[in-house]
């Protein structure tokens, strides 16, 4: 399957690699299902379930492009984090508990 252009991101003219990651992430529900995926393999209806009310075309567009971006892959386990995608996620773990540290601060 080939990979999309790269160099393509909403609202950058750049293709600066960080614009068109945060440009897939962006989309609505990418997160989500990157979450679900964090700690082992799900099949497709696994994730509709875990994600709630995404629609069964939502999600098969969004795991299109998370595989053409070498983020995930599918076998017959389920949809998983390739090694990019397993670096990616671990960086989301560190952002999701800065994020925690900051709440916490502003709650002070």
């Amino acid at each position: 399957m080939p990979v999309k252009n790269i160099n393509q991101a909403r609202g950058s003219a750049t293709g600066r690699p960080i614009m068109v990651l945060l440009d897939l992430l962006g989309k609505r529900w990418t997160l989500r299902i990157m979450w679900e995926l964090r700690d082992r393999p799900l099949t497709f209806r696994d994730l509709q379930k875990q994600c709630g009310d995404i629609s069964p075309t939502t999600l098969n567009s969004r795991l299109r492009e998370l595989r053409d971006f070498e983020i995930i892959s599918h076998d017959t386990g389920g949809y998983s984090y390739t090694a990019l995608g397993a670096e990616l996620g671990a960086q989301m773990t560190e952002l999701d508990n800065w994020s925690r540290k900051w709440a916490g601060e502003l709650n002070d």
